[in-house]
């Protein structure tokens, strides 16, 4: 597993933030409460229009005219107005008359300028105080718990709009929807830790240190045990999923993984994160590799497969209770795949390189011919003694749960096609190659066939 990291510096790069430009033409918007009637009667009539050439989905529950000023250039007017839509976000809209309309939401609108004096298209119609309900409907889109606490415009590109969204838990996101904003079209909800100080995507609304208080959550349902001596963010993954680092009192160190939903994926050693930003950098990951390496050679031996880890691999796998790893040996050339249970006290199950891609898992350490000795004791147990493997092929099992692996001799006599015992790998049976053209569709090495 190797997660892509989510596309931080692209996704600032195509941003702009929006602010309708009235600053020059301030004193000519008409605005304030009380809302004048024929202000609002001139929003309600003109809103339907505008929203649907703005391409703005909206069921128009209010409107108002803001104001009026000629455009610097054309010397025509220009109009703005706000407009409340029903169960959905409110906008800023400037109709110039000829191209399409431009917008803003009114999230994107504070009441005080960045200089300090009213903003003139602050939001004020009714509909628009709260728009909590609308970036819940947003947030129900995806898979995280967020009950919507408080929000703010960033701005928008011409193909995304962005919001911050704090939630009730205490932790906080960017938004990322459809320009103009769709609920119906994809939401991206990107935690804040994704985007460091100074940032255009800064979150503003929430902490680093609220954001990362999760950490000690996910570390109490790790079942590792862990007091928590330092935490950090990793990166966040293309399917929205967090990974941290937490360093533990007693030197260990791990790598969380938090799916889109806020729940712990997966608990992954500092000796295998390596591929994961990194990885580990508040704790040893070679020290950790090489406590591991002990505890595997320990396990193997108590399973009967005497082996001096030197190195190790994880498989990707769903065994719940388990872990499935191909060893590595330096007292030995052949290596294995071994399936550990979760608790020491029980036996791992090891299957040699030989036999392996019998039980669908395939050797990468281990060259081929370091693992034909194998199949070679195993033909002299059925009492086939002049072959000395020099070549394999998986086959395949049947519905009897009854596999087979087909093997060339080295001497120059014809291969055999060898039966195993699934459950146990044990060898059952040797075919000669000439009496094994039934058999799943019989010998296919080409020596084999040459001779067959």
């Amino acid at each position: 597993m190797r997660p892509t990291r989510f596309g931080l510096t692209a996704l600032s790069a195509v941003l702009t933030a929006f602010v309708l430009g009235l600053a020059a033409n301030a004193a000519a918007a008409d605005q304030g409460p009380p809302i004048k009637p024929e202000a609002r009667e001139a929003g309600r009539k003109a809103a339907p229009a505008l929203m649907q050439a703005a391409g703005i989905p909206c069921q128009v529950s209010d409107a108002r005219l803001i104001g009026v000023a000629p455009d610097p250039k054309t010397k025509k007017d220009t109009k703005y107005y706000e407009v409340a839509c029903t169960g959905g976000l409110g906008y800023d809209v400037v109709d110039n008359g000829t191209t399409t309309p431009s917008w803003a939401s009114c999230a994107d609108q504070a009441k005080v300028g960045a200089d300090g004096k009213p903003n003139q298209l602050y939001c004020i119609l009714p509909g628009d105080a709260d728009a909590s309900p609308a970036f819940d409907a947003y947030v129900l889109k995806t898979k995280v718990n967020c009950g919507v606490s408080a929000y703010r415009g960033i701005g928008h590109s011409p193909e995304a709009s962005y919001f911050e969204v704090a939630c009730k838990n205490g932790r906080g996101f960017i938004l990322k929807t459809s320009s103009p904003p769709n609920p119906e079209k994809p939401v991206q909800l990107i935690s804040c830790l994704a985007f460091p100080a100074g940032s255009q995507l800064e979150c503003k609304l929430s902490t680093p240190a609220a954001q990362l208080s999760v950490i000690e959550a996910l570390a109490a349902q790790s079942g590792k045990n862990c007091q928590v001596k330092d935490k950090r963010y990793i990166l966040t993954s293309d399917a929205m999923d967090n990974y941290y680092e937490v360093a533990c009192a007693d030197g260990k160190g791990w790598v969380l993984h938090e799916d889109a939903t806020g729940k712990l994926a997966e608990v992954i050693g500092c000796d295998v994160a390596g591929g994961i930003g990194g990885g580990c950098t508040l704790t040893s990951g070679r020290a950790a590799e090489t406590e591991q390496a002990g505890l595997y050679s320990k396990l193997a031996h108590k399973a009967g497969f005497a082996c001096e880890v030197s190195k190790y691999s994880p498989f990707n796998v769903a065994m719940p209770g388990h872990e499935v790893v191909e060893l590595a040996c330096a007292n030995r050339p052949d290596g294995a795949v071994a399936i550990f249970p979760a608790k020491e006290t029980e036996t791992a199950q090891i299957y040699d390189c030989a036999h392996s891609e019998l039980a669908g898992f395939r050797c990468s350490f281990t060259k081929a011919d370091d693992a034909f000795p194998r199949l070679t004791d195993d033909l002299r147990k059925l009492g086939k003694t002049s072959c000395a493997v020099n070549g394999e092929r998986i086959v395949g099992e049947t519905a009897e749960k009854v596999g087979y692996i087909e093997v060339s001799c080295a001497d120059g006599n014809p291969g055999y096609m060898i039966s195993y015992a699934i459950a146990t790998m044990t060898p059952k049976e040797a075919i000669a190659c000439t009496l094994a053209k039934d058999i799943v569709g019989g010998c296919q090495l080409p020596s084999n066939v040459k001779r067959g």
